[in-house]
């Protein structure tokens, strides 16, 4: 399966199990908005809990948002966040936001959110309250991606990426470094 006919099941995936609960969601409705057979799905995710289990995955975004040191994350995120939204592709993590409300599941994918993003976030931290810091930076990096989908047109979706940076980026730096003396 070409790399787009993986991303538009992965999508149509999220969608649907962001919008009906878990028992509703079929494969074949998850075909048809994809434009791909059920039992190509099936072929290269098996089932439906397979299929789930990669949408609640959020290693890879995870992965690309902690790629710089420590010292220059809170711009990398920022950076990110922008940047992403201007390329179309969808903002990573922000699938958490859309999937919690939903169907029994909702426990699963918040555990899986925890565990791959703000416990990994908090493990980098230094100083005290790494957990409580890795929640609020989660919080920032969120509520960016968020206005930025609901205001697609907006100043910080047009605005220059360098200077939305230096404008949100020191907060976000600020709780990764743990506060003004650098210890939490």
């Amino acid at each position: 399966m070409s790399d787009s006919g993986r991303d538009a099941i992965l999508r149509a995936a999220r969608r649907a199990f962001a919008l009906r609960p878990y028992a509703a969601v079929t494969l074949r409705g998850i075909a048809a908005e994809a434009g791909v057979s059920a039992a190509l799905i099936v072929k290269h995710f098996g089932g439906k809990e397979q299929l789930f289990d990669a949408v609640a995955d959020f290693g890879p975004d995870v992965d690309l948002l902690l790629s710089v040191p420590r010292e220059r994350l809170g711009r990398h995120l920022v950076e990110t966040a922008l940047v992403t939204r201007r390329t179309g592709a969808p903002p990573p993590l922000l699938r958490v936001i859309f999937g919690i409300a939903a169907g029994d599941e909702r426990a699963l994918l918040a555990e899986r959110f925890r565990e791959q993003a703000t416990a990994r976030l908090a493990a980098l931290l230094e100083g005290r309250d790494a957990r409580l810091r890795a929640e609020l930076v989660v919080a920032q990096f969120l509520g960016l991606s968020t206005v930025l989908v609901i205001h697609r047109d907006g100043a910080a979706a047009a605005a220059d990426v360098a200077r939305v940076a230096e404008l949100y980026a020191p907060g976000v730096q600020r709780l990764i470094d743990g506060g003004a003396d650098g210890d939490g």
